[in-house]
């Protein structure tokens, strides 16, 4: 699967490389091994959700190729459903035969507080280019497993969360700056967006990296 997301991911980050006429064939995910591993801290704005704090760790696998770096993650965040979202979700329960043949009608605010949270497993694909003030940006294209969880009171055991409960998968638009202050150690600052089925979100998050040294 690792390999299957290597590909994929370099068949689109190698185009920005085409018009140096770098071959292919100068891209191998034998090129990647452990070289470090970093820790981010960001702030994302879901549709559905209130606005939160998204914790990150992220692992350094090196260059696949010419300018291509391969960094898998894993994220977890965690938020309250917005106002919004919970009027939809009693407009479904209000829906059902049982509750239409009683006349019972819920409201949003009798649902009380659902959170929902993402646990995420991702695989980035950054371009990367060096300045003369020793700055580097990049930009990238990510794909990623998100393992999303609801819980409340009033959903428990029902049909809503078992859809609030889903895997899926996603895609995000990562653009980037980072510099090493000192030597071994990356501070990056990154702002992305990531889609998924039923959710989506704009992410700015700053971070740290420490590479290990090279034998």
């Amino acid at each position: 699967m690792i390999r299957r997301w290597t590909l994929a991911l370099l068949a689109a980050m190698a185009l920005p490389t085409a018009g140096r006429a770098q071959a292919l064939a100068d891209y191998d995910y034998e090129n990647l091994s452990f070289q470090g591993f970093g820790f981010d801290l960001g702030y994302i704005w879901p549709n559905k959700v209130e606005p939160t704090v998204q914790y990150g760790l992220r692992f350094d696998l090196g260059f696949l190729g010419p300018g291509v770096r391969i960094v898998p993650s894993v994220s977890y965040w965690s938020s309250e459903l917005k106002a919004s979202e919970l009027g939809r979700l009693a407009d479904q329960f209000n829906r059902l035969p049982a509750l239409q043949e009683r006349g019972v009608t819920v409201g949003a605010d009798e649902l009380g507080t659902i959170d929902w949270s993402d646990f995420s497993l991702s695989l980035d694909g950054h371009y990367a280019w060096t300045t003369a003030s020793g700055l580097v940006p990049f930009l990238g294209l990510g794909t990623a497993l998100h393992i999303l969880n609801g819980r409340g009171e009033a959903i428990e055991d029902t049909f809503v969360e078992d859809l609030l409960d889903t895997v899926t998968a996603g895609v995000s638009a990562i653009a980037g700056l980072e510099f090493e202050p000192i030597e071994r150690l990356r501070v990056f600052a990154e702002g992305r967006y990531t889609l998924m089925t039923d959710l989506r979100y704009p992410t700015l998050k700053i971070g740290a990296a420490l590479t290990l040294p090279t034998r």
